[in-house]
């Protein structure tokens, strides 16, 4: 038996740390203050569903080809299907809601 290397997989790491504290500095002026409105009014069983909402747009509203996403998606000219984006982020080792 001889000794191999283990390799261990770790997906990248979002740019958006997925708490409140993360998603609230990702977030520009306004856009704060809804979240914390949206999440502070959200029944307990529901802030979850509010935090991964946000972090979405924070993650988005940090992305640094948010301009080109923001045009092709306008122009329906965006080479991503939803089958991609889940394809991509089963890769990625992250959670789809509902599994």
């Amino acid at each position: 038996m001889s000794l191999q290397p283990m390799y261990h997989h770790h997906p990248p790491q979002p740019r958006v740390p997925r708490i409140p504290d993360g998603i609230t500095a990702a977030l520009q002026g306004g856009r704060r203050i809804e979240f914390y409105r949206e999440l502070g009014q959200a029944p307990i069983d529901q802030a979850e569903q509010v935090l991964n909402r946000w972090w979405c747009e924070a993650e988005m509203d940090t992305d640094p080809d948010q301009d080109r996403i923001i045009a092709a998606a306008r122009n329906a000219t965006l080479p991503t299907t939803m089958a991609d984006v889940l394809r991509l982020r089963r890769e990625r080792g992250g959670d789809l809601p509902g599994e």
